[in-house]
């Protein structure tokens, strides 16, 4: 089997160029005149990460024969959006590691943490005025209002035993989900491209986000620390019921439930061993699983409708990929 790994290298090599402009563009554009707004940015957005935002951005930009430098913008747009949502869920999730290394919070207190996610929005939609187009406006003005109440619904529905797929769906749909769909939506409007191919362009979006989160959702069960760079049962210390523990509760003995229910309601890690080894037995690690695949196979099936060249094709990569993602 192909390493996914490889795969998301040699998708990501068609862009590299176009990433280090982005780069360029965040660099300049987290300059504050306040010195620990730009010290907390830099130090989250330099952790690393892989940045499928603003690639999924710029390769569909490719894909549609887009090549103005907007790109860069938008790119580094999406990315400050994300990297704001980051600084605002470690706070709320008392998160410690991210990638391996402290969180902002953790290095710079929760006040500076929300504050400079507030810096990086305000900087994100004054970027996105430039672009004096209403179309982008509305689009990451609609998407970053979507991701704000999954957010506000993730918080009500932490700790509570009783959701169901539906739920936790709809909530990683808006909080994940709805900026990969309008990153790829975005290079559709920048290219002229019309309905039909921007309603293909996001419904590849939002297939791949999703598939990304409910494969993350499996990692926290059933992959590796170190290479994660956070630790196993971080969700189910915060509360959050993902998909592994609904197909766990479905499936489990009442005892099995009894216990589930307890460790989601308080949020005990003391059980873990004993809930990784439930969620195993039942098999909701591999419907999970599968449930990601559905989503990326969608996905594929999306990126179809794309003009035939070298990015599309890493497009589908980049879906294929997550079929097989294991960190």
């Amino acid at each position: 089997m192909a390493d996914p790994n490889f795969r998301t290298a040699a998708a990501l090599a068609l862009i590299a160029d176009d990433m280090r402009e982005v780069d360029h563009v965040i660099a300049a554009r987290l300059h504050s005149s306040v010195p620990l707004v730009g010290q907390v940015a830099r130090y989250i957005i330099s952790a690393g990460g892989k940045r499928l935002r603003p690639a999924l951005l710029l390769l569909a930009s490719g894909a549609l024969g887009y090549r103005g430098r907007q790109r860069y913008n938008l790119a580094a747009v999406v990315e400050f959006i994300h990297t704001a949502t980051l600084l605002h869920d470690d706070v709320v999730d008392e998160s410690v590691l991210r990638r391996g290394r402290a969180t902002a919070n953790e290095s710079f207190g929760n006040p500076a943490s929300v504050l400079v996610g507030d810096f990086l929005y305000s900087r994100a939609f004054q970027m996105m005025v430039e672009t004096d187009d209403m179309r982008v406006m509305q689009v990451l003005a609609d998407a970053t209002n979507v991701i704000a109440e999954g957010e506000v619904q993730q918080l009500i529905n932490t700790h509570d035993a009783s959701l169901d797929e539906a739920g936790y769906l709809e909530v990683i749909r808006s909080k994940t989900a709805k900026l990969f769909e309008a990153s790829a939506r975005l290079a559709a409007i920048l290219a002229g491209s019309g309905t039909e191919m921007e309603r293909a362009c996001a419904e590849y979006g939002q297939a791949l986000g999703t598939a990304f989160q409910v494969i993350d959702d499996v990692l926290d069960y059933d992959g590796d620390a170190q290479e994660m760079g956070k630790s196993l049962g971080d969700d189910l210390r915060e509360g959050k019921v993902t998909l592994p523990l609904i197909i766990a509760m479905e499936r489990g003995s009442e005892a099995e439930r009894q216990l589930l229910r307890s460790v989601i309601e308080t949020g005990s890690t003391g059980e873990l061993g004993a809930v990784l080894e439930i969620v195993r037995r039942t098999g909701a690690l591999d419907a999970t699983r599968e449930a990601a695949a559905a989503q990326a196979r969608i996905a594929i099936d999306a990126a179809r409708a794309l003009p035939s060249n070298s990015y599309a094709e890493a497009l589908l990569q980049l879906a294929a990929q997550l079929l097989e993602r294991r960190a």
